[in-house]
């Protein structure tokens, strides 16, 4: 058996929600993330660490501490500007990864720190990379999200926000790039995440454990083929997985041409509106997310189906709720505001 083996993404039987905005973020990063929330047990961290498996590689820097893309020199890290700008920088193809953000990270160990020694000795910056250059360009997976300490999470989530990360120590400062697609996993009997951080998250998604009798059974029956013959039984998926990583790439070629037209925009307005969401983010979150998903379903226009397909996991987190009173999504309000389009 070999250790490093993860489950495929493609093996996972149902949890289409969570499957759904995993893939929606991984074509527009930008989206904000997901949070999944759900009891032990339900696939949660089996499908972000299987996520990776369907993620065409990355176009990066070689040798750069923080995997700078090559694609986008605007956007690199400050060492690698200046080697762009003198010609003298190498690329290739990287994998992209889960980085897993461990619960008793410190602030130094996420944001990274200065060499202070180094920069007294010689008067030159040396950055030590932490969590957030671990992460550049790759998926950022903090399990239990809703026991890390507060500030950590404000931390992520606007690193995630500005897709850049700053940190300064003594007077010297550095920043580097750090866009990634952020997931959160939280078993909600432990506890809940304060209104301002769940909002910050672009997507959040209920999982329960399947009631259907032939759904579980095929559940235990996958799981015990692939921890008898791991390597064999990824093998065995490979061309599911590999249409799925085919489908992610063509998306993502084709999300900066997928266009919003008026009525969908008005639709939008008039659901947030109707549902009572405070502020814009819900309306723009909800706009990025309809047009991955268009891509993703090839579509050159965002349509109804793609309100369709996010509202929930866009709004259930955000929607106002009364003292004792769990937030209801409903679906048939839904249908009256996209009436028209």
């Amino acid at each position: 058996m070999t250790d490093n083996v993860v489950y495929p993404f493609a093996a996972i039987v149902g949890q289409e929600d969570m499957k759904k905005a995993l893939m929606l973020n991984t074509v527009n990063p930008s989206i904000g993330g997901v949070l999944i929330r759900g009891e032990k047990g339900t696939a949660k961290s089996t499908a972000v660490r299987a996520l990776a498996s369907i993620l065409p590689d990355r176009d990066v820097v070689s040798g750069c501490i923080c995997g700078c893309d090559w694609n986008d020199p605007d956007r690199m890290c400050p060492e690698c500007r200046e080697k762009y700008a003198r010609r003298v920088l190498e690329h290739g193809l990287a994998p992209m990864r889960v980085v897993e953000l461990p619960l008793s990270a410190t602030e130094d160990r996420v944001s990274g720190t200065m060499d202070i020694e180094h920069v007294l000795k010689t008067g030159e910056k040396r950055f030590e990379p932490g969590v957030l250059a671990q992460a550049n360009g790759n998926l950022l997976y903090v399990d239990e999200v809703n026991l890390l300490d507060d500030h950590i999470v404000d931390l992520l989530l606007d690193s995630a926000a500005m897709g850049v990360n700053y940190v300064e120590r003594e007077g010297v400062s550095f920043s580097h790039p750090s866009r990634f697609v952020l997931v959160g996993t939280m078993n909600p009997e432990e506890g809940e995440l304060r209104p301002q951080l769940l909002d910050r998250f672009g997507l959040s998604v209920d999982v329960h454990g399947d009631r259907d009798t032939a759904k579980r059974m095929e559940v235990v029956r996958r799981r015990l083929a692939f921890d008898s013959d791991p390597e064999g039984y990824t093998a065995s998926v490979a061309v599911e997985t590999e249409a799925m990583r085919r489908r992610i790439i063509d998306a993502r070629a084709m999300f900066s041409k997928v266009t919003v037209p008026d009525p969908v925009l008005e639709a939008v307005v008039s659901i947030t509106t109707h549902f009572g969401v405070d502020g814009h983010r819900a309306d723009i979150t909800m706009l990025k997310a309809a047009r991955a998903n268009a891509a993703l379903e090839g579509r050159s226009a965002v349509t109804a189906d793609d309100i369709r397909a996010v509202a929930t996991p866009v709004l259930s987190h955000r929607m106002r709720r009364r003292p004792f009173e769990e937030e209801a999504f409903d679906p048939e309000e839904l249908e009256t505001c996209l009436k028209g389009i």
